[in-house]
C-alpha cells in the first residue's frame, strides 16, 4: 500500500505535517515503539507509530528521524496523546531527512492503525502469491482475511489430498486439516518430535522441506542419506518453515511457526513444490497479523513492569492492572490472580540480543498444550527488558469463601519444562541457552514486586543447573533457602511477600486482623486457649481466622515446617 492511501482513510485521523512529496512510498509493514533507538528491529518500508516517549530534549529529534531514515522506514506518525500538538523540533529534522510525518489525533488508538495497515499490506501479499500459485487462487482468496490458517490447510485436504498442521516452536498445534474419516487433532508428543526435529535441521543450516520418517521411540532425517524403501514403516513428515526471511535465524527459530506435511516431499514436482511454499508465505501474513495485535498487550506489560521496578504505588498498579484485565482475560468479572514467568535467552557470543527472542518465545510457550489455535497465546502479557522476557500471566481468582485452589496454582516450572525441553533444546543445541523462573500466583499488586524478584531468582537458580533448556518455580525457594549464607535480599522479600501479601491484602479489605492473630497464635505455640485468651475471642472465632489464614496461603499451621516459615517471613518484614 502507499503512504498517501493512509491520509484517505478518515477513519484513522491522521494529518499529514510533511513530506507530501514522498507519499507514494510503499509501506510493507507496521511498528509501534518509543525506544530512543529502534534500528535493530528496522527492516525497511515500515510505517513507525511513536507516542514520543523517547524525546526529553529537543536534539533527541534529530537523532530519532536520522536512524529512521537510515533505517529506510516509509513514514512516521507521532500520537498527540503525550505532548499535545507535535514538536516543532521533530516536524522540521523530519523536512530535513525527507520523512513523511503525520499526526495521530488523541482519539485514534496505535492498535487500529496497526490493524488497518496490517489488513492492506496482508491482502497485497496474498494477491502478489497468486501468480506463483494460479491454478489454486482459492488459497489466496480465502487465506488468512477469510478465516486464518485453517482454510488454507482444509483446501491442502480438499485439493491435494494432503494432511497438514501449523506447530509451533515446541509443537503445539495451531491449526490443522483434515481429510474424510480423520481428525485433524496431532498427538502431542508426535508434535513435540516434529518440532525438535525440524529446529534441529534448520540449525544445521539445510533448507526445507525436512523430510522425516517417524517410528518407534526415534525420527530419521530421509534428507541425510536414507530413503523412503530402506525399511521405515512409519509415516513421513515433510517440515516446513514459516519464519521471517532476511534476519539472523537466532532472532526468529525459537517463536517461528512450522508446517507439517504428511508427506514425503522428496518426489514432488516443483509446482506442488511451489504451492507449499506459497502457502507457507499465506501462513506467515496470518503470522504477521497476530503480531502485530499483540502491541497492545506488550505494551500494558512494559507498563506494569517499569511501574513495578520503578516501586510506584500500589494504587498507581491495581490502576493498571484492571486496564490490563478485560484485555488479557475479556469478559472476566472478577478480578484476576496474577503470575510472573521470567525468561532469558543467551546465545555464545552475545551478538543476538536475548530480550526480544525471549519476548516472542514466552508469547508461544506459555500456553495450555492441549489448547489449538493462535489465540490462546494472546492471553498473556509480554515485556522485555535487556536481554530478559518477563510475562504477566492472568489467573481467574476464586471466591474468598472456596476451597479449591487448584484454579490458582497457575503454571507449575516442572509441567511446562516437560513441554518444551525437548523441541527446544533441538534448536539451543550448540550455542544457546534458555532459563526460565516461574514466581507464584499473586491476588493484589502489592505483591507483584515480590513475584517479579520470586521469579528472576527461580530463573537464577535454574542458571545454575546444567543444560541447554532449564526452568525452576517458587516451590524450590523454600524456607532452608533462607537459612544460608549470603542469600540475596531480593529472595527475602520474595519469600516474605508471599507468605503475607494475601494476608495484609485481605486484613486492609475486611479489617480481619489476621497478621496480628497470626503472630499471636505463633507466640503461643499454637495453642488454641492460650490464643483465644492473649485476643479475648471464642475458640470457635480463632478456629476461623487461622482457617481463614490456611485458605489464603495454602498452608496448614499444624505442620511444624509452615509455621516456621510464617515464623520467619514475620521477623524478616
Amino acid at each position: 500500500m502507499r503512504l498517501r492511501t493512509l491520509l484517505d482513510t478518515h477513519s484513522l485521523g491522521l494529518k499529514l505535517l510533511g513530506g507530501e512529496d514522498e507519499l507514494d512510498r510503499t509501506v510493507r509493514g507496521v511498528m509501534t515503539t518509543d525506544l530512543r533507538d529502534p534500528s535493530r528491529y528496522l527492516s525497511g518500508g515500515e510505517l513507525v507509530l511513536t507516542g514520543l516517549a523517547w524525546r526529553r530534549e529537543p536534539e533527541d529529534s534529530e537523532r530519532f528521524v536520522r536512524i529512521l531514515a537510515g533505517a529506510g522506514v516509509a513514514g512516521l506518525a507521532a500520537g498527540e496523546a503525550e505532548l499535545g500538538a507535535i514538536p516543532d523540533d521533530l516536524v522540521q529534522a523530519c523536512a530535513r531527512h525527507r520523512l513523511p510525518l503525520f499526526a495521530v489525533d488523541e482519539k485514534v488508538s496505535f492498535a487500529s492503525i496497526t490493524e488497518h495497515v496490517v489488513r492492506q499490506v496482508s491482502s497485497e501479499r496474498a494477491g502478489d502469491l497468486a501468480a506463483v500459485v494460479d491454478r489454486h487462487r482459492r488459497l489466496m482468496t480465502s487465506g488468512p482475511a477469510g478465516g486464518g490458517p485453517e482454510v488454507v490447510l482444509d483446501l491442502l485436504g480438499s485439493d491435494l489430498d494432503l494432511r497438514a498442521w501449523v506447530l509451533s516452536p515446541t509443537g503445539r498445534q495451531i491449526a490443522g486439516s483434515s481429510l474424510a474419516g480423520a481428525g485433524p487433532e496431532l498427538p502431542a508428543e508426535l508434535g513435540a518430535r516434529l518440532a525438535g526435529e525440524h529446529l534441529a535441521a534448520a540449525r544445521s543450516g539445510r533448507r526445507g522441506p525436512h523430510r522425516i520418517t517417524i517410528e518407534g521411540g526415534g525420527a530419521q532425517r530421509l534428507d541425510e542419506g536414507r530413503g523412503p524403501g530402506d525399511g521405515w514403516a512409519g509415516a513421513t513428515y515433510s517440515l516446513f518453515p514459516i519464519r521471517h526471511e532476511g534476519r539472523d535465524l537466532r532472532q526468529t527459530l525459537l517463536s517461528d511457526w512450522l508446517l507439517a506435511v504428511e508427506a514425503d516431499a522428496g518426489d514432488w514436482s516443483e509446482e506442488r513444490l511451489d504451492l507449499l511454499h506459497g502457502v507457507t508465505q499465506l501462513i506467515a501474513v496470518e503470522r504477521d497479523r497476530r503480531d502485530a495485535a499483540r502491541t497492545v498487550r506488550r505494551r500494558l506489560a512494559q507498563e506494569v513492569l517499569e511501574l513495578v521496578q520503578t516501586g510506584a504505588p500500589p494504587a498507581e498498579i491495581a490502576a493498571r492492572l484492571r486496564v490490563a484485565a478485560p484485555v488479557l482475560l475479556p469478559g472476566l468479572g472478577a478480578a484476576p490472580h496474577w503470575q510472573i514467568v521470567v525468561a532469558r535467552v543467551e546465545w555464545e557470543g552475545g551478538d543476538v540480543p536475548g530480550g526480544p527472542v525471549a519476548q516472542s518465545l514466552l508469547e508461544e510457550v506459555l500456553v495450555d498444550p492441549g489448547t489449538f489455535g493462535p489465540e490462546p497465546s494472546d492471553r498473556i502479557a509480554v515485556a522485555h527488558t535487556g536481554d530478559e522476557a518477563v510475562a504477566l500471566v492472568p489467573l481467574p481468582a476464586v471466591p474468598e469463601d472456596s476451597t479449591d485452589t487448584a484454579t490458582t496454582d497457575g503454571l507449575h516450572a516442572d509441567h511446562l519444562l516437560r513441554a518444551i525441553h525437548e523441541p527446544l533444546g533441538r534448536g539451543l543445541d550448540g550455542d544457546g541457552r534458555l532459563t526460565i523462573g516461574v514466581s507464584a500466583s499473586v491476588h493484589s499488586a502489592e505483591g507483584l514486586r515480590g513475584a517479579l524478584e520470586e521469579a528472576r531468582h527461580a530463573r537464577r537458580v535454574a542458571a545454575a543447573r546444567p543444560g541447554r533448556v532449564c526452568a525452576a518455580g517458587h516451590e524450590e525457594l523454600a524456607s532452608h533457602v533462607l537459612l544460608l549464607p549470603f542469600v540475596p535480599d531480593d529472595v527475602r522479600r520474595a519469600f516474605t511477600a508471599r507468605l503475607l501479601d494475601p494476608l495484609r491484602d485481605y486484613d486492609r479489605r475486611h479489617r480481619a486482623e489476621l497478621i496480628p492473630t497470626l503472630e499471636a497464635f505463633l507466640d503461643c505455640d499454637g495453642s488454641w486457649t492460650r490464643c483465644a485468651t492473649r485476643l479475648h475471642l471464642h475458640v470457635n472465632t480463632l478456629r476461623y481466622r487461622v482457617g481463614r489464614i490456611e485458605q489464603l496461603t495454602g498452608r496448614d499451621l499444624s505442620r511444624l515446617e509452615d509455621k516456621l516459615d510464617f515464623f520467619l517471613a514475620l521477623r524478616m518484614s
